[in-house]
């Protein structure tokens, strides 16, 4: 798909091409939901500068990649990429590369990819239109990479929002924890909170613009201390939820040392609220956590799960667990598999340890050999799925509304959802209200409606009717609500630009 600037060189010449080709840009997002929401501000403070996204890099003139330095070999994967990206710099093109790795291999990328012209951490990104000037007047080593003390955050208005139903909001960033395995702390800087004031006014915004549903973000978001000290973290949740509007407010990630009762008192008291928690543990033994520098034991997250579990409301339990620690033995990683079984989680992320850069558990001894790892994962992970297709029979017969994500029925005629439990429901149209169609699949069991068929951001009730490790299977037995107006103009921009780009997970 050809962009602006690709169609202005052909009608105006190689100056005017050049010149266009200064002010599109073309994103490529990796990691976490934080990177993606982050591409989301910076696309918007670059269209506010006056920027044009294209959606094919080789129409821009500005290509950014925006990194994650969680997994293993990140900065491996992220030079292999600028490596591809090389062939371009003989077209006028400016390289930027943002995100933890920037953060963390700084001006070495310039040693090793010397076509990047701007290098910039997180803590940064409110600097963006400076760092752009300079761009734009030829500086071709431009660095953001001493912010990491700062007390400021990336507040702005101007945020491209690519989901069309759900709006995510950061509402602290950074992380003071420092586990020992962990980059975050050494890539994103210190914990630092917006002002409840200013987390509501966007929330306001998001529901007066037509979105449903809010997430609120943060590496460690029940961390959270209003700088105004109007508002714990509770109580801002609670204050969202009780926004006009919204149907549905999620929260990730929160860390087990601040996670407190008052949290689920709330989920219990405001409907809004979804019944979900995602509650990292990583490991099951009080040695390893030890290690981890988690600073709580087993016993001190066992008592969190309690208080989840007293709720009136049944909330769902999801968590991240790594296995091979430095030093884990074979009683440790039991002490895991005996935690899942006492908290009998939704689902779970298992990882392999591998060691990151700058973290004092890189200077630890490795003495899992790497098929221990390997086998511990799939010993986890069996474990879960047994646990898990026991845990989700209590939904069978269940009714719930399911917001659509998947509107176009698949080969068996389904149609594609979320819990507010954040669980995957896939459904047919069959029941209340809903007739045979000409493209409804009968022979799979799929009926449409007589009305409006679902879309993408609408509401329906599912019953459902079977259950399967990681998914739930129903019949709709409503009307659709109407999604939102958020939706409706995402879809019509789909349409348009079917080839727009998208995050990569």
């Amino acid at each position: 798909m050809r962009g602006r600037g690709y169609r202005q060189m052909e009608q105006s010449g190689p100056r005017a091409w050049t010149l266009a080709l200064m002010k599109t840009f073309y994103i490529e997002t990796f990691g976490c939901q934080m990177n993606a929401h982050d591409s989301e501000k910076v696309v918007g403070t670059l269209l506010r500068e006056g920027y044009a996204q294209v959606p094919d890099e080789a129409d821009a003139g500005l290509i950014l990649y925006n990194t994650c330095s969680i997994r293993d070999k990140a900065e491996q994967k992220v030079f292999h990429r600028l490596n591809e990206y090389k062939r371009m710099q003989g077209e006028g093109k400016k390289f930027a590369v943002i995100g933890c790795v920037a953060q963390q291999e700084g001006t070495r990328i310039f040693e090793r990819a010397p076509y990047v012209s701007l290098v910039a951490g997180s803590a940064s990104y409110r600097n963006l239109p400076s760092m752009l000037a300079r761009l734009e007047a030829g500086e071709t080593r431009i660095t953001g990479l001493d912010d990491r003390q700062t007390d400021e955050t990336f507040d702005t208005e101007f945020t491209s929002r690519t989901n069309p139903h759900r709006a995510y909001i950061t509402i602290i960033e950074g992380c003071d924890k420092f586990c020992s395995y962990c980059v975050v702390p050494y890539t994103r800087g210190k914990e630092r909170s917006r002002t409840s004031a200013s987390v509501l006014a966007e929330a306001q915004r998001i529901a007066q613009s037509g979105f449903t549903e809010i997430q609120l973000l943060g590496q460690n978001v029940n961390s959270y201390r209003d700088p105004s000290g109007k508002r714990t973290f509770a109580e801002l949740l609670a204050a969202v939820g009780e926004i006009n509007g919204i149907k549905r407010v999620r929260f990730t990630t929160s860390h087990p040392r601040d996670f407190t009762k008052d949290i689920v008192d709330a989920i219990d008291a405001v409907p809004t609220l979804c019944d979900h928690v995602h509650l990292p543990v990583q490991s099951g033994s009080t040695a390893v956590l030890k290690a981890m520098q988690r600073e709580y034991t087993r016993d001190w997250y066992l008592e969190r799960i309690a208080w989840t579990k007293a709720a009136k409301r049944d909330i769902s339990l999801t968590s991240d667990i790594i296995v091979g620690f430095p030093g884990e033995t074979d009683a440790d990683f039991e002490q895991t598999i005996t935690l899942l079984e006492l908290v009998n989680y939704d689902a779970i992320f298992g990882f392999k340890y591998s060691p990151r850069p700058n973290t004092p558990a890189i200077h630890m001894h490795d003495s899992i050999p790497e098929e221990v790892k390997v086998q511990r994962l799939a010993i986890l992970n069996q474990r879960q799925r047994e646990l898990q297709r026991e845990h989700y029979a209590r939904h069978l017969d269940q009714s719930m509304e399911v917001m659509v994500e998947h509107a176009t029925p698949n080969s068996r005629g389904q149609l594609t959802g979320r819990s507010s439990q954040n669980k995957t429901v896939n459904f047919v149209l069959k029941g209340m209200g809903f007739s045979p169609s000409d493209n409804s699949h009968e022979s799979n069991g799929a009926l449409a409606p007589e009305g409006d068929m679902p879309t993408v951001g609408s509401y329906i009730d599912v019953r459902i009717t079977q259950v399967f490790p990681s998914s739930l299977l129903g019949e709709a037995i409503s009307q659709p609500t109407a999604p939102s107006p958020a939706a409706v103009a995402q879809a019509a921009l789909d349409s348009r630009f079917p080839n727009a780009q998208r995050s990569n997970p």
